[in-house]
């Protein structure tokens, strides 16, 4: 089969389109001929050389894919070759071929494409596990999303409007209608306004309920600040680490340095059970790896897409053969949806 290889770490022109061996689904697998595959914020720190959880180079990034149903392991009877299914895969989806657990793959409803269909996994199993099982959004509630025209961004914003919620998202003003578009009541251009300001003003002082920020800890004493009274911030990725092309090492190292203070109040000590607020951290592979399946997270989206509410965006397909491309597209923060990639 054909993949792209991150053969080390570095600028995009150092992903290949290579020959691999065709992988063998073990007992409760299922092995995808691969017709879409997304791209992700972690492959493009996987590449750099700055993602803990990807496996030793060379390897095949990918955690999700959308395609046909190649071949079943053991113990799979209520799927069939031939079916269309989107699945969450370990890394290995950006090739012709992926393997999945059955519990892990879905099948794709009538009238969704191909690339739509590998826009749901990460992005839409991210921005539900922040907003209803860790968040519990609800109707009235008043949800800040930042990054709010990015893959996770756009899936969140679809799915807190759906349960209800106000939604407020940060995004350049290029992108302010798609995220309108979206559901998003109100949208902040992060380049030239404060962000801060806006979202109390838009409050009338009064602050939000839930925050997504995938922007880093720099930031999160800011939102700390925006958050009303029971509220609480879901924090899901540090993009501030990536500049243009390439990792920005200021700011990576930066971003490392305020870890260790900048998530809950620690300074306050004893005076936090006073803040009636929260923070959580949301790691999706570490979720994978904690229950062993992402069911609890993906199988629910089979009904909000039955009911419209998931509506994926596609910003652009790329070849494998352009994959160099695509990840150029995602750095640029340019792209409005999903980044794809595509065999051919």
């Amino acid at each position: 089969m054909r993949a792209v290889v991150v053969p080390r770490k570095g600028p995009p022109e150092v992903l290949r389109v290579e020959e691999r061996p065709d992988p063998a689904p073990q007992r409760g697998d299922v092995r995808i001929a691969v017709e879409a595959a997304g791209l992700n914020f972690a492959d493009l720190l996987a590449r750099i050389g700055v993602y803990r959880d990807a496996p030793p180079l060379p390897t095949v990034l990918g955690y999700e894919v959308a395609g046909t149903v190649d071949a079943l392991g053991d113990g799979v009877t209520d799927l069939h070759v031939g079916d269309r299914v989107m699945a969450a895969t370990r890394f290995g989806g950006q090739a012709e071929l992926a393997v999945a657990a059955r519990a892990d793959v879905l099948s794709i409803p009538d009238g969704v494409s191909m690339p739509e269909a590998a826009a749901i996994p990460v992005s839409y199993g991210t921005a539900y596990a922040a907003l209803v099982l860790m968040a519990g959004v609800r109707p009235g509630l008043r949800v800040l999303i930042h990054s709010a025209a990015g893959g996770a961004g756009t899936a969140a914003t679809q799915i807190a409007s759906h349960f209800g919620a106000v939604v407020i998202g940060t995004a350049s003003a290029t992108k302010h209608d798609q995220c309108r578009a979206n559901g998003a009541q109100h949208v902040i251009d992060y380049h030239d306004s404060d962000v801060g300001a806006e979202v109390r003003r838009i409050t009338g002082g009064e602050g939000v309920d839930i925050v997504l920020n995938a922007l880093g800890p720099s930031t999160w004493r800011r939102d700390w600040r925006l958050l009303r009274p029971g509220g609480r911030i879901v924090a899901y990725g540090a993009s501030q680490v990536q500049t243009g092309d390439k990792l920005n090492l200021r700011a990576g190292v930066a971003t490392l340095a305020r870890f260790p203070f900048a998530s809950v109040p620690w300074w306050k000590g004893p005076r936090v059970l006073n803040e009636n607020r929260g923070f959580f951290g949301l790691n999706l592979k570490a979720w994978w790896d904690q229950e062993g399946t992402l069911t609890r997270i993906i199988e629910p989206l089979l009904e909000l897409m039955a009911q419209g509410a998931i509506r994926p965006v596609v910003d652009t397909t790329f070849a494998f053969d352009r994959a160099a491309d695509a990840h150029r597209r995602l750095m640029s923060r340019q792209s409005v949806g999903k980044v794809i990639l595509t065999p051919h």
